[in-house]
C-alpha cells in the first residue's frame, strides 16, 4: 500500500472511529476494507489479463536466433532419430576424424501464423472471458457475504448492549432492594436472612451483568474485524433497530438474483467453455510460416579450415516461405476421455446449482418462520413486560408490609430483567429475521433501507 492510499485510509478510520457507526456505515466500510474483497478484485484483474493472453495466439509469432560456436566439422551418413542432446552438423561427409576447430555462426528468424484454426482460438479466448466473468461473480459473492456477515455482526452488538441495558437496571433495582432490606434488617425489622437473600440476588444481578458486557465487547470486536476500526473505539449509532419495523408484504423469492446463484451459473458456463476447446481440439492445424537466416563458417568444403576469425560473420544467406499442417491423428481416445470428463464436471456443476437454488428457497422459507414468529413474540413481549413490573410492585409492597417473604421479591426481579432483556432482543429479533430474507434473497439494499440508517 503506498503512502497515499495508506494516508487516505488513516483518515477514513479516523472519522469513521470519531463519530457512532450506523450499519449502512459498517457495511460500507467492511466493503471498503476487508482483505478477502481485495483478494477477489485481484483475481479479476488476473483474469482480464488471461482474455489479453488468449488473444494473442491471433497473432504471428517471431522466433529469432543468433549464436556463434567453435566445433569440429566431422560429419557421418546414417539417420539420427529426434532427440536433443547430439546438436546437428551440416556439410558434406569427408571420411576424416579430425578434431581441428573452425569457427560457425548463424543468425535467422522464423515467422509462424495460423491463418484459421477451426474456432479454437475463439474457444481459448471464451474460456479466459468466461474465468473473467466467473472471478467477477465471485467479487460480488464476496461482497455479499461480507455485507451479510458485518450487518448480522453489527445486529448481534446492538442486541448485546441492549442486555447490558436490561442488565445494568436490574442490577440497579437488585441494590435498591438490597439497601432497603439491609436499613430493615438493621432496624431488627427483618431477620438477617433477608439481607443475605438481598446480597446473593445483587451478585447474581451483577454476574448477569457482566456476562451481557462479555458477550457485548466480543460483539464489537467482530463488527471491527470487518469495518477496520479499532474495537475499542467503535460506538455504534441504531435508533431504528429498537424499533418494530412496519409490516410489509414479501416478495417471492428469486433464486436466479442471488450473488451465490450468480457464482455457481459462471462456474457453470466456465465449464461449458471449457468442453468447447475440447470440441476443437480434434482439428488439423494450419500454420503459414516464413524464415530468413544467414551462416557462416571457417571450413571449407573439402574440410580444410581458413583460419582466424573466418566464420564468426554470416555471410550465407537463405530464404524460404512455406505452409505447414500438423494433426494429431492418434489423440482422439484422449480427447473423447477429456470431453467425456467435462462433460460429467458440467452436470456435476449444474446439479450444485441446482442444490443452491434449493438451499436458498429453505434458507428463505426459515427466513420467513422467523420473522412471522419475531412478531407475534414482539407483540407479546409488551404485556410480559408490564405483568412483570406489576408484579414487582406487587411483592415489594406485600414484602414491605410483611405479607411475602424475600423469594417473593427476588424472583419477581428476575422475571422483570428477563423480561426487558427479551422486549429488546424481540424487536432485534424482527430485524435478524428481514436480514435472513433479505440475505436469501441476495440484495441488502431494501433491508438497509428499511432500517433507515
Amino acid at each position: 500500500m503506498n503512502t497515499k492510499v495508506s494516508l487516505v485510509f488513516l483518515a477514513s478510520t479516523a472519522v469513521l472511529a470519531a463519530q457512532p457507526l450506523t450499519l449502512t456505515d459498517a457495511v460500507r466500510n467492511a466493503l471498503q476494507n476487508y482483505p478477502s474483497i481485495r483478494v477477489s478484485q485481484e483475481e479479476i484483474n488476473a483474469a482480464a489479463a488471461g482474455i489479453q493472453l488468449a488473444r494473442t495466439a491471433y497473432l504471428p509469432r517471431l522466433d529469432a536466433l543468433a549464436q556463434v560456436n567453435r566445433a569440429t566439422r566431422n560429419n557421418i551418413f546414417g539417420m539420427l532419430l529426434p532427440q536433443s542432446v547430439i546438436p546437428p552438423i551440416s556439410g558434406p561427409v569427408l571420411g576424416t576424424n579430425n578434431f581441428g576447430t573452425a569457427w560457425g555462426s548463424a543468425i535467422g528468424g522464423l515467422v509462424t501464423w495460423e491463418p484459421f484454426d477451426f474456432g479454437f482460438r475463439r474457444a481459448n479466448v471464451d474460456v479466459a472471458s468466461a474465468a473473467r466473468a466467473q472471478s467477477e461473480a465471485a467479487l460480488k459473492r464476496t461482497q455479499y457475504d461480507v455485507a451479510v456477515a458485518t450487518a448480522d455482526a453489527y445486529l448481534t452488538l446492538a442486541a448485546a448492549e441492549e442486555t447490558v441495558r436490561a442488565a445494568q437496571a436490574g442490577v440497579d433495582r437488585a441494590d435498591t432492594v438490597a439497601r432497603t432490606i439491609n436499613a430493615l434488617v438493621n432496624a431488627e425489622l427483618r431477620p438477617g436472612a433477608d439481607a443475605s437473600r438481598a446480597a446473593a440476588e445483587l451478585a447474581a444481578a451483577r454476574t448477569q451483568l457482566i456476562q451481557a458486557q462479555q458477550a457485548t465487547e466480543v460483539a464489537r470486536a467482530t463488527v471491527s474485524q470487518f469495518v477496520g476500526v479499532e474495537a475499542a473505539q467503535i460506538t455504534i449509532a441504531a435508533p431504528k433497530l429498537l424499533e418494530l419495523p412496519p409490516e410489509q408484504n414479501v416478495e417471492p423469492l428469486n433464486t436466479t438474483a442471488n450473488p451465490i446463484s450468480l457464482e455457481q451459473n459462471a462456474v457453470v458456463e466456465q465449464a461449458k467453455a471449457q468442453l468447447r476447446v475440447l470440441e476443437r481440439s480434434y482439428f488439423p492445424r494450419f500454420y503459414l510460416q516464413g524464415s530468413a537466416y544467414a551462416r557462416g563458417t571457417g571450413a571449407e568444403m573439402n574440410g580444410t579450415l581458413l583460419g582466424g576469425v573466418n566464420g564468426l560473420g554470416p555471410n550465407i544467406q537463405n530464404y524460404g516461405l512455406g505452409f505447414s499442417v500438423t494433426f494429431p491423428a492418434f489423440d482422439l481416445p484422449s480427447i473423447h476421455a477429456r470431453e467425456a470428463a467435462q462433460a460429467a464436471t458440467i452436470r456435476a456443476q449444474n446439479a450444485r446449482y441446482q442444490q443452491i437454488a434449493t438451499e436458498l428457497r429453505a434458507r428463505w422459507n426459515a427466513a420467513v418462520a422467523t420473522l412471522q414468529g419475531a412478531r407475534r413474540v414482539a407483540a407479546n413481549i409488551p404485556i410480559q413486560v408490564s405483568a412483570a413490573r406489576d408484579a414487582v410492585r406487587q411483592a415489594t409492597a406485600r414484602y414491605q408490609a410483611g405479607l411475602a417473604n424475600i423469594d417473593e421479591v427476588a424472583e419477581a426481579q428476575r422475571l422483570l430483567t428477563q423480561a426487558e432483556i427479551d422486549d429488546a432482543l424481540a424487536r432485534l429479533g424482527v430485524w435478524r429475521g428481514l436480514l435472513g430474507i433479505a440475505a436469501a434473497a441476495g440484495d441488502l439494499q431494501p433491508f438497509l433501507a428499511e432500517a433507515g440508517q
